[in-house]
């Protein structure tokens, strides 16, 4: 049933708004920190959970991936809210942290990237190839892992 699969987005974002809090108290701020995000990671994790124990039906599933899909304009939305001049005003520190992050951020995909090694692709990703340049033949048989 699809009111499951709101069901369960619910109850994580109920919990990811509870940790955020909890984290924002931690770090001594005023506000939720990540409490949308901590709420989709624990969708993810529940919905990869109960697929692997054959417990997601469809109409949970259907659910889970219309929220999902929403998520995007959602997180949007509050980001619209948050008051970016205030913080630039607050000090250099917002600017130290954003230029920190990103250059974090670039050094760890470049370590991955160095030493995750060159990947095989398997007949899946050659018949995906083959659909994009709009020379598929016939459906490649499926692996189980």
């Amino acid at each position: 049933m699809i009111v499951f699969g709101v069901a369960l987005l619910a109850a994580c974002t109920l919990i990811g708004v509870y940790l955020g809090d909890l984290l924002g108290i931690a770090l001594g701020v005023k506000a939720n920190v990540g409490g949308v995000g901590i709420a989709m990671i624990l969708l993810i994790a529940a919905r990869i959970w109960l697929d692997r124990r054959g417990k997601l039906s469809k109409g949970v599933k259907f659910g889970v991936e219309f929220w999902a899909g929403m998520y995007i304009p959602i997180v949007v939305a509050m980001a619209a809210q948050q008051n970016v001049v205030a913080a630039l005003t607050g000090g250099p520190i917002v600017v130290i942290a954003a230029v920190g992050s990103l250059v974090l951020c670039f050094g760890a995909v470049a370590l991955l990237s160095r030493f995750g090694g060159q990947g095989h692709a398997g007949p899946e990703a050659a018949h995906a190839g083959a659909v994009i340049e709009g020379e598929a033949g016939e459906i490649a048989p499926r692996r189980e892992v």
